[in-house]
Formats: structure tokens, sequence, C-alpha cells
């Protein structure tokens, strides 16, 4: 009689603790401070990627319920920002002496800029959302995510596209450059259109998964956010690997001048870069890394019902 009367009070506890402890989790979670970060890493979650993990999905989340027209302007905003990429390498281009060894290496450093300020300044830009967005639909794969997944992706992906080719329009356009450096933005453009299809495609894989690296990396760089970003991102320049909204920029600058057709832009850079950076970034970083941390939180789980049962039977005996 004792141990029929006292179960539904113990059960009762238990779920109490449950409880408590789901707050505790997502109050560290959404916490700024260290002492909440340290607390999330080491108690709450069975690793530190399982961590990193859950504050990417949480705000992926966050970008999955915002406005359709701030995703829009946001995305826009980025694609104007991204442009700086072709300015700074086509400036550097321009003024570092032709035939130099040290020329390749030191104009790509230019490459780095448009990332910078877009990461930093948190705008919408489409290959980051290939890992940060996506983790929400892995974790919870229901039709509501799914369509809320492609929203964003249509948004974001025609908001940078346009504020990329609106800013390749000015440079052409408004007299910003010398006649020099606006060569020098034709001669990116053109080596960018020498790849082949194939090449745009298998160039754009390794762009998206470094890029998915990068969106990994960064929460656990706070103090080192922008030399995290200049190194990854420097590889892709170097690497001539082919992205999105940096090729859309210097591409659509030669449509403007006439020296492209718009085919060229959409099915010989456009679509066969675009597939790519997903493969990289959805199909081969974020599936990956999300199959480890959901058999990483399956192993805690599995672990937890196994002490709660064994304390039900202690308690029975």
């Amino acid at each position: 009689m004792d141990t029929e009367s006292s179960s539904p009070a113990d059960k009762y506890d238990e779920a109490s603790a449950q409880a408590q402890a789901r707050e505790e989790q997502e109050a560290a979670l959404e916490g700024d401070s260290e002492e909440g970060s340290e607390a999330l890493d080491e108690q709450q979650l069975p690793s530190q990627a399982a961590a990193v993990h859950e504050r990417l999905r949480i705000d992926g989340e966050k970008e999955l319920e915002r406005d359709t027209f701030a995703l829009l302007w946001s995305a826009i905003a980025a694609g104007i920002s991204m442009s700086a990429s072709m300015m700074a390498k086509g400036i550097f281009h321009t003024h570092l002496p032709e035939g130099s060894s040290a020329a390749f290496f030191i104009e790509n450093l230019g490459y780095t800029l448009g990332f910078i300020i877009v990461i930093l300044a948190r705008q919408q830009l489409f290959t980051e959302n290939t890992v940060t967005a996506v983790l929400p639909a892995m974790s919870h794969p229901t039709f509501k995510n799914f369509v809320c997944l492609m929203r964003l992706w249509g948004v974001v992906l025609i908001g940078n596209i346009l504020g990329a080719g609106l800013a390749a329009f000015t440079f052409l356009h408004l007299p910003m450059f010398s006649t020099e450096v606006s060569a020098s933005f034709v001669t990116i453009g053109e080596h960018v259109l020498e790849n082949t299809t194939m090449e745009m495609f298998s160039k754009g894989i390794v762009a998206g998964w470094l890029i998915a690296t990068l969106v990994w990396v960064l929460p656990s760089v706070e103090n080192a956010k922008v030399w995290v970003i200049l190194i990854v991102t420097y590889v892709v320049a170097i690497g001539e690997f082919t992205h999105i909204i940096v090729g859309s920029s210097e591409v659509l600058y030669l449509v403007f001048d006439g020296r492209a057709t718009w085919g060229d832009f959409l099915f010989h850079f456009g679509l066969p870069t675009l597939a790519g950076n997903i493969m990289g970034g959805t199909f081969i970083f974020a599936l990956i890394s999300h199959a480890q941390i959901r058999n990483d939180m399956d192993v805690q789980r599995q672990g937890k019902r196994g002490a709660w049962l064994y304390q039900q039977r202690q308690r029975n005996r």
C-alpha cells in the first residue's frame, strides 16, 4: 500500500524535474552569458557540437518565422554588401603590378570584404541559410517547416540577386571608378565564365561546404569572428570556387555591359552554381552534422530513460 500510494507522487516529482530541466535548457540556449553557455555545453547536452547545433537551430527557427518583407529587405542589403567583394578585388587587381607572383594572393583578400560586412551586420545571405534555416526542418521534418524553408530560401535568393544586380548596374553606369578599375571588373567576370557548367557545379559544392563550415564555427569564436571569416572566405577566393551571390555581381556586370547574355548568367553560371552551393551546404555539411548530433541526442535520451527505469525498479522493491 505504501508503494502504491507513493507512486503517483514519485511520478509527479519526476515529471516536474523533467519540465524544470527543459526550461533551464531553453534559458541556457537563449542566454548570452558565458556562464549560461558553459552550463549548456557541459550539463544540458551530450557534447559541445550539440550545443552549437542547438544555437544554430534556434537561430534558424527565428529566421523561418520572420516577416517576408523584412527578409527581402535584409537580403537586398546583403546582395549590395556582397558586391564589395567584387569592388575590392577589382581595385586591388588594378593597382597591383601585373605578373607579380604575389598579386593573385593579395587581390583575393578583397574577396573577403563582402562576407565580413554581411556576416557581422547579420544580413540575410543565401548560402548561410543552407545550414541555419535547414536545421529546424531536419530536427522536425514537418510539411509546415518545409514550406517555411522554401519561402525563406526563395525570398533570400531573390533579394540577394536583386541587390547584387543593382550594385553591378550602379558600378557600370555611374562614374564611380576609373576606366582601369572598370576593365578589371570585366576581367574578373570573364574569368568566372571561363568555367564549364560542370566546373561551376563542382566548385560550387566546395564553396557551399566551406561557407557552411564557417557558419558552424562562428558561434564558438566570439572574439575572433573577423579572422575566421577572412580565412575561410580567402580559401574560397584563392581556390576560385563559385559562389552564387558574389558571382552574380561579377557576371551581371558583364550582362549589363553587353559582354554576356542572360542565358550565360542563368544557365551557364546561375543554376549550376546554385545547385552546387546547396549540395555542399545542405546535403553534405548540414545532413552529416545533423546526423552526428541526432545520434548523440538519441544516446543521451536512451541513457536518461534507462536511469529512470532503474530508479523506478529500485523504488518498487
